[in-house]
């Protein structure tokens, strides 16, 4: 593997790069002063060279580099309150700590890592407030992490839901995934819910407030996040607030 370093003006980085990616370049990343093009062995370097003469570029060679293994390291498990152990597919196999339960997660999909502050403070909650036997919704399920979460704290019924169908079908693909169907909470029962997780943002939570109201049984929870401490929702009471960072999440 070899690299090439085009020092060059501003104005010209995006023509260079749609021109590199017509060259096969396996990546491009910003150097102080220009920018840095990796290329396999089997690229031509000297047409390389002739074609971007007009920018002189430097030729370095490059460490051959497992990109897939990089991309694995970039992900190691990681522990959330006191119950979830989050791991990518390829360290399903791996011991899990005692204590904990293993919850899969899916670096690259939306919502899907467990990484996000919100996410984590939901799945505190989760571990918390769900008993076995209760029946959970969760809106605006993205990934369906909150879900599955849900479903290992014992939860007898789980029942996730968004508006976007690509979030669905890719949920949907995930290893024990919960029912999930394309919509939202006004097509579900009244007075269903045991707990309701919404990890969204304000403006979606107060829009859907009285939804949440009618779908949740009389003594219940909610578990509402997706919402820093400078844009809270307004119609919640909440009884228990956690935070992490500049992000909450309400217990109402």
């Amino acid at each position: 593997m070899f690299s090439l370093l085009f020092r060059l003006a501003a104005e010209r980085e995006d023509y260079l790069i749609a021109e590199l990616a017509d060259f096969g370049t396996t990546g491009i990343t910003e150097e102080d002063g220009g920018l840095r093009a990796f290329f396999d062995e089997s690229a031509n370097r000297g047409l390389l060279l002739r074609r971007f003469a007009e920018f002189a570029p430097e030729v370095r060679e490059e460490t051959p580099t497992d990109w897939a293994q990089v991309s694995r390291d970039a992900w190691p498990p990681v522990t959330v309150g006191q119950r979830f152990y989050l791991v990518p597919p390829w360290r399903r196999d791996e011991p899990t700590p005692p204590g904990r339960v293993l919850l899969e997660v899916f670096p690259g999909m939306a919502c899907g890592t467990g990484r996000h502050p919100a996410t984590q403070l939901c799945l505190q909650a989760i571990e918390r407030y769900v008993k076995p036997g209760d029946r959970v919704l969760d809106v605006g399920t993205g990934s369906g992490i909150l879900a599955r979460a849900a479903a290992l704290m014992g939860a007898e019924r789980v029942i996730a839901c968004d508006i976007d169908p690509d979030a669905v079908r890719v949920a949907r693909e995930c290893r024990d995934s919960p029912p999930l169907f394309i919509g939202s909470i006004d097509a579900v029962r009244s007075r269903w819910a045991d707990v309701i997780v919404a990890n969204i943002d304000a403006a979606a939570l107060d829009l859907l407030a009285p939804e949440l109201e009618r779908a949740r049984k009389t003594e219940s929870i909610l578990i509402l996040s997706g919402f820093p401490v400078g844009d809270i929702p307004e119609g919640f009471q909440p009884r228990e607030i956690l935070q992490h960072g500049e992000w909450q999440c309400f217990v109402v």
